[in-house]
Formats: C-alpha cells, sequence, structure tokens
C-alpha cells in the first residue's frame, strides 16, 4: 500500500527547508525521529515536517500523467534509463550493473559516462561503492574497476531488470546473488570475464570489457532480453517537455553528506546538468566530468550483520528523500513494489514523481545521516 504524507502545505515544507539550507555558514540543524523531521531555522523557532514516514489513508490524485507509449521509430525506441530515444538494439537488450570501486587509488572510473543510471552506496569503512547500470557498452574495452558485491546492491541490480557485473562478494551478500543473473569474478565463468592490470595495485586493478561480458553473458546462458514482464523503472517527461518542480527549494549545491570522498553536484544552468565533484575537484571518468540531470536522494534505515563491519542497508521498509533536478529540490517518500520490484518515488501530494530525460544518481544514505546532507541555493 502506498505511504503519503500527512496533510501539510508543500509551500511551507519548502520555505521552512529552504531558509536553513541557504543561510551560507549556518549548517544544518535537522533532527530525526521515528516520524517527523525536524527542521530548525537558526534565529526563528522550530517547525516540523512530516515525512514518508508517517502514514494515512490512502488517497489517488485525480489525474496523473500517462507515460509516453514506448514505440519504435526509424530505429531508435525511448531507454529504460534515460527515457530518451536511443538505438532500439541498445534499449532493447538487458542492461549491465557493474559495480565499481569509489577508493582514490581506483580513480578515475572507465565506462561510467556510459552509465544511464548510478547508485552510490556506503559499505564498510566510510567507503562508498557505485553501481553503474549501462546499456550503451558496446566497444568499451575496459570498464571498472571492479569490486565486490554488497547485498543491497543486487535488489537495485532487479529493478532494472539487469545482468549484474561484480567482483566477488561479502559472505553476508552471497545467498543472494542466486536472486539476479550475474557475472562473478571469483566463480567459473566469471573468472575469464575479468583482468588485472599493471597500472595499479590490487585489489584496485581489476577490470572488464563488452567482449568479455558478452562472452560471459553468452556461456552462462542469460538472455539478453528483458523480462515480458518489465515494464521499465522510471516515469519520464515526455519528449519535448520538461519537469519544473513546484513549491520546491532551490538547489544549485547539493551535498549527500558522505564523509570519505566528500561529494557534491554543481548545477549548472546553461545545460541544465548536476557535474559531480569528490575528494576536493571535479569527478572525471575517462570521457569526462560526470554529469547528470536527475538526483535522488534516497534514505534508507541502515544496521549492521552481527558484529562486523558489514553493512545492512534496508532497501525495504518505506523512507524519505529528495528529487532534485533543474536547479530545484522536492521532498520524496518512497516504497518498493514488492521484495524484487522497483522503487517508487512519490511527492507530497501522493503522485509520482516525473524525473527529466537524462542520467540520474541516487544516492542511499542512512537515515542516521540526514542532518548531514546539504542543499544550498544560487548564491550560497
Amino acid at each position: 500500500m502506498r505511504r503519503s504524507f500527512r496533510k501539510l502545505e508543500a509551500v511551507l515544507a519548502a520555505a521552512c527547508v529552504l531558509a536553513v539550507f541557504c543561510l551560507e555558514g549556518c549548517g544544518k540543524t535537522y533532527e530525526e525521529t521515528d516520524v517527523t523531521v525536524a527542521v530548525v531555522q537558526p534565529e526563528t523557532s522550530r517547525v516540523e515536517v512530516t515525512t514518508a514516514r508517517e502514514t494515512e489513508e490512502e488517497t489517488q490524485p485525480e489525474t496523473e500523467p500517462e507515460p509516453e507509449e514506448r514505440v519504435e521509430v526509424d530505429g531508435k525506441i525511448r531507454s529504460y534509463l534515460t527515457g530518451e530515444m536511443v538505438d532500439a538494439k541498445k534499449a532493447n537488450r538487458r542492461p549491465l550493473a557493474v559495480m565499481m570501486s569509489n577508493d582514490k587509488q581506483a580513480l578515475p572510473h572507465y565506462g561510467i559516462n556510459r552509465a544511464g543510471v548510478v547508485y552510490e552506496a556506503p559499505v564498510e569503512g566510510g567507503m562508498n561503492r557505485y553501481m553503474a547500470i549501462i546499456e550503451d557498452y558496446d566497444g568499451l574495452e575496459r570498464i571498472g574497476s571492479v569490486r565486490s558485491c554488497r547485498t543491497y546492491y543486487t535488489y537495485f541490480a532487479r529493478e532494472f531488470d539487469a545482468i549484474y557485473a561484480h567482483y566477488g562478494q561479502s559472505t553476508f551478500a552471497k545467498p543472494y546473488l542466486k536472486n539476479v543473473d550475474n557475472i562473478n569474478g571469483l566463480e567459473g565463468v566469471g573468472g575469464n570475464a575479468y583482468y588485472r592490470t599493471n597500472d595499479r595495485k590490487s585489489p584496485h586493478n581489476a577490470y572488464t570489457s563488452f567482449e568479455r561480458l558478452q562472452t560471459a553473458m553468452e556461456k552462462l546462458g542469460y538472455s539478453q532480453e528483458y523480462d515480458p514482464e518489465y515494464e521499465g523503472h522510471y516515469r519520464f517527461a515526455k519528449s519535448g517537455e520538461e519537469v519544473v518542480l513546484e513549491n520546491a527549494l532551490e538547489a544549485w549545491k547539493v551535498y549527500p553528506g558522505y564523509g570519505m570522498n566528500q561529494p557534491y553536484f554543481e548545477y549548472n544552468e546553461e545545460d541544465g546538468l548536476y557535474y559531480r565533484y569528490q575528494y576536493g575537484g571535479p569527478h572525471y571518468g575517462d570521457e569526462g566530468q560526470i554529469a547528470v540531470r536527475n538526483i535522488i536522494f534516497q534514505y534508507c534505515a541502515t544496521g549492521r550483520y552481527a558484529t562486523t563491519e558489514y553493512l545492512n542497508i534496508d532497501v525495504h521498509e518505506p523512507q524519505y528523500g529528495y528529487y532534485i533536478t533543474g536547479g530545484k529540490a522536492i521532498v520524496l517518500s518512497w516504497e518498493k513494489d514488492g521484495q524484487f520490484g522497483v522503487t517508487h518515488y512519490y511527492n507530497t501530494e501522493n503522485e509520482e514523481i516525473t524525473l527529466n530525460q537524462g542520467k540520474t544518481w541516487v544516492c542511499i544514505i542512512p537515515t542516521s545521516d540526514f542532518s548531514k546532507t546539504e542543499i544550498h541555493g544560487k548564491n550560497q
């Protein structure tokens, strides 16, 4: 059942958050409770903004725009990853979901500029890893560096009906790999799907390529066609249309709050893209600086497995977040459609969010780190 926001005007919520985020130097003063996110203005009173954690009787919007029909035209069809018209041969085959290291010694990332969607999530030791979901992988001779699987990434890969490429896995993730078609560099056929380079030290030098992955998929007998019942993940704006967020806060520079790489995205008004920075400078892939049209901050309850440092990120329990595009941000709630279904994102009116066409970067953030998130306006 869809979670919804308690009746609270979105204008008030946005105004309160904006007042906090856009005062330079004041810092974030959010406090998280079980059911509310408290927004504290430095010089004024406290205002509580209820998030998707609280529920009420489900209400359906009067009308929701119908997604654009996916029809091939002149050899092109709408991509499930970006919503853009792309080569039908590429768009109609299952994408690859490649685990990538984000250790400083592993940079730059190879192949990440081709990804239509990237998931960034923390792992043990304060590090983050990426899952780059790529449909345009033809001809790539170097993809990676490739690292090992964590449990929650198997669910992300399933949401896109992707074939999951990884080099090993944590002990806790191993049982979950049976739920997703995967190419494991430490097992069987997967051993030949990856290679190591001599330009950096192990474990940051494992890579793969289009030809190696293609061979592995064929030997493993994986279908490269989407499941007949797969209907895509996101709702995208129709061709020629643009999503302009209403009752939103300005979002020209946004920080997810990760500690080690300290990344942020900066909005470029000229091309409508958010350019990514980390480790004190621009974040480059092998084909240039990374830039995306959409950003999703998805907060998740997070614990640890037993007495280890391995994170147990809950990607099923509905929570809250932000959708960021076009220099603006709105509060969202999210809910996963069953154990292996897609994650849906809703605005404060309980309507499923429509994304602008283009690439999307999803930041998975522990709810306990909510106060580390920063969203700044144009001149901050």
